[in-house]
């Protein structure tokens, strides 16, 4: 993965999943934002859903981080990663060990790995509104879905079959 170069300014990172069917094909969009700096990132997945390709945009955006200690500002249309994070919930899952049948208690443990090397915070926004970044990354998310060059998200079909 292509990692994005930062300055010591503040990072702010717009996210999006989109799932063709829930489970059915999916992808994410990204857009890493410093300065002046700009760069987008997406995939397509072959069988996975809504919710693992909101969280797998959040983590692909964490990774393209060069440094750590950054402070990040994520803007997310998924109450599910926001309040996840904003309200405590990822933390009381990791304690419990996602006890109750918590979904994807695999790409939570990535993104709270990640996460630690930071200062983070959500920012919710609608969805298929006004905001030009995040109708960006909704184009990348669902051109990544409809594209050709899908990959397999492992984790849903461990967790699935």
């Amino acid at each position: 993965m292509q990692r994005f170069k930062t300055m010591s300014q503040p990072i702010t990172i717009y996210t999006d999943g989109a799932a063709r069917g829930n489970p059915g094909r999916g992808g994410y969009g990204v857009i890493l934002m410093s300065g002046d700096r700009r760069k987008e990132l997406s995939q397509g997945y072959k069988h996975t859903t809504n919710n693992r390709m909101e969280l797998m945009a959040v983590i692909a955006g964490l990774k393209a981080l060069k440094k750590e200690g950054m402070n990040i500002t994520i803007y997310s249309d998924s109450q599910y990663v926001v309040k996840a994070w904003e309200q405590g919930w990822l933390k009381n899952w990791i304690k419990t060990n996602f006890k109750g049948g918590k979904k994807n208690p695999d790409l939570w443990r990535e993104f709270y790995d990640l996460a630690q090397q930071h200062s983070i915070r959500f920012q919710w926004v609608r969805g298929h509104a006004d905001n030009p970044f995040n109708n960006r990354c909704d184009e990348l998310a669902t051109a990544a879905a409809d594209g050709n060059e899908l990959i397999e998200d492992v984790g849903y079909l461990t967790a699935n079959n």
